[in-house]
């Protein structure tokens, strides 16, 4: 059992419980979190491992720094549920003693992640937070110092971390003031030397930010695009919100253009061996980030190309994606919409974040027309 899926897990139920305010969701959070406090948490060193087994054994006792991200990503919401939705003494004690969690984790990373020299974060540490050179995320990875997708998500929970601690604390503010400095530091690497000329993103890199693979992942642009306006929008940085607009636009627009499919109204999912190679699978997290991604290009833009997408997006969700017999969405599918069956319908990759954030992003954000 990953830490990525328990994470998310316990994300989910927070923020759903946070957004409806009805208690009974924090039911899923606190048995997450449980587990997180119980068999993950690395006692000795800090942080949590990699994955464990169902009795709390560790499995994989490397410190993937994706793992730890989306570990603080998830206590840094059920921090903050806990805060807004229980009332006794015990679970504002419990509330304060999750968001320190998610402190400690933010300061490991700060301490054995964070590139002082190039920027960034690397991929991975020993389970004691040494060197190591076993950095790979997933078999579909490459074995390299720093990635995207790892960034990516560091910013992720940065930006939620940001956000939630002042629900927490009422001193948070230097804090929050330091938190705030390493995400806009992450947004500046992101710019800069994630996001290549072409408005795509680079998968992989060296130490230097060489870029090693030509890969062109079309989920992760759109997704990007969305995820950095949230993150300047949150430190509430005009200067870098103009700086970027227009990128995050582009991204958009270039992810349209090469990675959507038009006829049938969904994002293909990734491009690599100079163009040669167009992986065409509908996988469940592309479709939903580019509901988010567009969706947020409208209302940045106010452009009826973006609104006309997001339809066309959202129809071959509720079309194809959704599993109506059976519950949830399909894990991936033929162009033709036919499922996939191989591919696990939940698990340590799929769970409930990248659908259930787009059914709460749609929900938080202004009403749409058609949806």
């Amino acid at each position: 059992r990953s830490i990525v899926m328990t994470s998310r897990f316990l994300w989910t139920y927070s923020a759903v419980a946070r957004y409806t305010k009805n208690k009974s969701f924090l039911e899923m959070a606190h048995f997450a979190y449980k587990v997180i406090s119980e068999k993950y948490f690395d006692k000795q060193n800090g942080g949590v491992y990699w994955s464990v087994m169902p009795d709390g054994t560790p499995k994989v006792t490397k410190k993937q720094i994706y793992g730890e991200a989306f570990c603080c990503y998830g206590l840094s919401e059920y921090a903050a549920a806990l805060k807004e939705l229980e009332t006794s003494v015990e679970f504002v004690q419990l509330s304060e003693k999750v968001m320190n969690e998610a402190l400690e984790i933010y300061n490991l990373l700060e301490n054995h992640a964070l590139d002082k020299s190039q920027g960034g974060y690397i991929e991975a540490c020993a389970v004691d937070w040494n060197k190591t050179d076993d950095m790979i995320l997933s078999p579909k990875d490459m074995n390299c110092p720093k990635s995207m997708n790892t960034n990516l998500h560091v910013m992720e929970a940065y930006t939620n971390l940001y956000r939630t601690i002042p629900v927490v604390f009422s001193d948070a503010k230097p804090l929050q003031r330091e938190i705030g400095d390493s995400l806009a530091n992450l947004v500046e690497v992101t710019v800069n030397k994630i996001v290549q000329k072409n408005a795509h993103l680079g998968m992989f890199f060296d130490m230097d930010w060489n870029l090693l693979s030509d890969e062109i992942s079309f989920g992760h642009d759109i997704e990007a695009s969305w995820l950095l306006w949230e993150a300047v929008c949150e430190l509430s940085d005009e200067q870098l919100k103009s700086e970027i607009r227009n990128l995050v636009i582009k991204m958009a627009d270039v992810t349209y253009e090469e990675g959507f499919d038009k006829e049938n109204g969904c994002l293909e999912n990734f491009l690599k061996d100079g163009g040669k190679v167009l992986d065409r699978t509908r996988v469940w997290w592309n479709q939903a980030e580019s509901v988010n991604g567009f969706y947020n290009a409208w209302e940045m833009t106010g452009e009826e190309k973006y609104a006309s997408i997001v339809e066309k997006q959202w129809a071959w969700i509720q079309n194809h994606q959704v599993d109506k017999k059976g519950g949830d969405w399909w894990n991936a599918l033929n162009v033709d919409g036919t499922p996939i069956l191989q591919e696990a319908k939940g698990g340590n990759w799929k769970t409930s974040y990248h659908n259930g954030r787009t059914c709460l992003e749609l929900l938080r954000r202004s009403s749409f027309k058609n949806l």
